[in-house]
């Protein structure tokens, strides 16, 4: 259990000092400005299960509506985004494996209710001189809905570019992304699955 409702005692800001985010009546919300939140422990390949729930009333359109995400090992983000009666980008949706995959279809729920996140992850392998074996593999239920479908990813997400793999450790923080809108997450946690 990464979160259940009552502190933030397994997280840290992305700068290694104490979690500033706020939590209250057993969720955790982004205080926009205090920056990103990262697991204490650093994990490879994972069962992760998130809940969360945009702001409401809904405020912005496309990317600057109820916009977060999930990093796993602060890498390979799965877009947490309003997209619900909100129109972006394909690959920049709910579900979406940022910059990468856009979701199989369109799970998304009302502003303000609670959604899930299913996913297992695993992790990019790399040889001993930093050469990419096998890439990170995703797969993503939204809601009890299959959108990600086993998908390799060509590297690590971002906006507008695909960068490429670099060797990086085997196991890394889960991330959290502040991304200035107060974001609400509960009952967080995985499953370690490395092999």
């Amino acid at each position: 259990m990464l979160f259940d409702g009552s502190n933030l005692d397994d997280w840290r800001s992305g700068d290694g000092s104490p979690a500033r985010w706020r939590v209250k009546n057993g969720y955790m919300e982004v205080v926009p400005g205090t920056g990103t939140l990262a697991t204490a422990r650093g994990f490879g390949d994972v069962q992760l299960h998130v809940e969360w729930a945009a702001p409401a009333p809904p405020k912005g359109e496309d990317q600057n509506r109820g916009n977060s995400g999930v990093f796993l090992m602060g890498r390979y983000e799965v877009q947490v985004l309003d997209s619900y009666g909100s129109l972006t980008y394909p690959d920049g949706q709910a579900g979406a494996l940022y910059g990468q995959f856009p979701p199989l279809v369109n799970a998304s729920l009302a502003p303000g209710v609670w959604q899930s996140y299913d996913i297992v992850f695993h992790r990019p392998r790399f040889d001993q001189d930093g050469k990419l074996l096998a890439p990170a593999v995703v797969t993503v239920f939204h809601n009890g809905v299959l959108i990600q479908d086993g998908v390799e990813l060509t590297g690590p997400t971002a906006h507008t570019t695909r960068p490429p793999y670099q060797a990086h450790p085997d196991r890394l923080p889960l991330t959290l992304q502040d991304h200035e809108h107060p974001v609400r997450f509960r009952n967080i946690w995985l499953r370690e699955l490395e092999r």
